[in-house]
């Protein structure tokens, strides 16, 4: 059986499920710079380059989103209405008690609180509203599990402070940390601090407009920094908080049991997966990561005290995402690329869903034993689910079976590593329990809710909120404790 204080929940980031981007005296994120994207619809759109010169999109199905620090009007910036939940937070949160959640995972906009990054002094008006959202789910028993960094930044210190390249932002990082950890103390207990802390890469999360990998390990070096900071600092203002990593686990298999595919595999999981685990779970640099840093010539510029920062910092649990597995190979003429250019080859063995993710519920299992052995300390699953595309009917209902079939068999797995393998995990939090807008893509129809929100990829609708088949049937999981499948 689980655990009888398992947090069953769902799991939403404010730039794609708050909106209210100019309101309440928040700041802009660089988030607020992405336009909206698609897989599957022509390009229609024109920019204007560095020069000024305009840039017609066109000649592919794939619309990739783009970031400008000057917002253009003629474009649709999806994180800047999202689904409304700053104006619908009473109504979500009520409909997530109706589900029967114990958890809510949310993140707190950091723009919201500090709107340039750098001010001495916080936004009341932006910790008046997260009070509010906190009293909120407080008041049905919901207990707040908060990232405080999801894949953005304030524009300013991206912009004018150049990022986490610099260590200013380190300082200015750990004030708003501080901030929300004293106005928070007794409203949340469970935080994480930066999600997938792994995908980090590009001007959106690290605020770095030329990258090279020597600019991207001393910005992620800073990063590891600021986490290590910031949960000794919560621990100094409350000791009941947990606080977390959060990490992006896509689990790879090697191709074939040549041993040059396995050791690919190998390499492939430590460089882009465990590093960062290995960092904040263990308190410093691994030494497959030192001897990459000699043989690359990069130089990591630390202050004195930045390794025993490292040590005195280590995350109380790892939350992590699950949605699918990949298949590593080191053939030449494999077509897909995973980061750095690793080449990735189909599983035969699964189904993929309509974006080309694999569908792999028995990874799950091996993820949580993998991450369990590896570090011993408690896990969370905080993402975990099925990007599809849903279909409303006359009478106001959504089937959407698949989506109860892809969390049912992972939900199986989820237990058989608990109940079998004896893995301490916290909690279920499946990702996007009311429909949001995707990260990957910008898009509306890419939807991952439990609950369906009425708006469409360029942001039209009435944003009316309807049950789902999957809103029914999660609720009876949770009433069940996850035996009533």
């Amino acid at each position: 059986m689980l655990k009888k204080d398992f947090l069953w929940g769902g799991a939403t980031a404010a730039n794609q499920f708050e909106g209210g981007y100019n309101e309440g005296g928040r700041g802009l994120a660089t988030s607020d710079t992405k336009t909206n994207g698609s897989l599957t619809r022509k390009r229609k759109h024109s920019f204007l380059d560095e020069n000024n010169q305009i840039v017609y999109l066109h000649g592919s199905d794939y619309i990739p989103q783009n970031y400008k620090s000057i917002i253009d009007e003629n474009m649709y910036y999806p994180s800047h209405k999202a689904v409304d939940f700053y104006h619908h937070y009473q109504e979500d949160i009520a409909l997530m008690a109706e589900m029967g959640f114990q958890c809510f995972r949310m993140s707190i906009s950091w723009t919201r609180i500090f709107p340039r990054g750098d001010e001495e002094t916080p936004n009341e008006e932006g910790l008046k509203f997260y009070d509010k959202v906190f009293d909120e789910c407080l008041k049905y028993g919901i207990q707040p599990v908060v990232t405080l960094n999801h894949f953005d930044m304030p524009l300013y210190l991206a912009d004018e402070k150049n990022g986490w390249l610099s260590r200013e932002t380190v300082t200015y990082f750990l004030r708003y940390c501080e901030t929300v950890f004293k106005r928070y103390k007794g409203k949340v207990k469970y935080w994480m601090t930066f999600n997938e802390i792994n995908l980090l890469r590009g001007y959106d999360t690290l605020g770095v407009h030329e990258m090279n990998q020597q600019r991207y390990y001393q910005a992620m070096h800073h990063i590891f920094i600021a986490s290590a900071l910031a949960v000794k600092k919560g621990h100094e203002i409350d000791s009941e908080n947990q606080i977390g990593m959060m990490l992006a686990n896509i689990l790879t298999y090697p191709e074939t049991c040549n041993p040059k595919d396995v050791e690919l595999e190998l390499n492939v999981s430590r460089r882009l997966k465990y590093f960062f685990s290995d960092v904040q779970c263990r308190g410093y640099y691994p030494s497959y990561i030192l001897k990459l840093l000699e043989r690359e010539k990069i130089v990591i510029k630390k202050e004195a005290h930045d390794d025993e920062i490292l040590k005195e910092g280590c995350v109380d649990y790892i939350g992590f995402s699950y949605y699918n597995s990949g298949v590593v190979t080191t053939r030449e003429d494999a077509k897909s690329t995973l980061g750095n250019g690793v080449k990735m080859a189909e599983n035969p063995y699964l189904q993929e869903s309509e974006w080309k993710w694999p569908i792999d519920p028995i990874g799950l299992r091996i993820s949580l034993n993998i991450l369990w052995d590896r570090y011993q300390k408690p896990l969370f699953i905080v993402e975990n689910g099925l990007g599809a595309k849903d279909q409303e009917e006359a009478d106001g209902s959504i089937h959407d079976d698949y989506r109860v079939a892809y969390m049912r068999d992972h939900i199986i797995e989820m237990k058989k590593a608990v109940e079998e393998d004896g893995v301490d995990l916290m909690g279920y939090t499946p990702w996007g329990c009311i429909d949001l807008v995707s990260a990957g893509t910008g898009e509306m129809k890419k939807r991952y809710g439990m609950v369906y929100v009425d708006m469409d990829d360029e942001g039209n609708g009435s944003l009316k909120r309807l049950k789902k088949d999957s809103f029914y049937w999660y609720q009876k999981v949770i009433s069940s404790q996850g035996e009533d499948l």
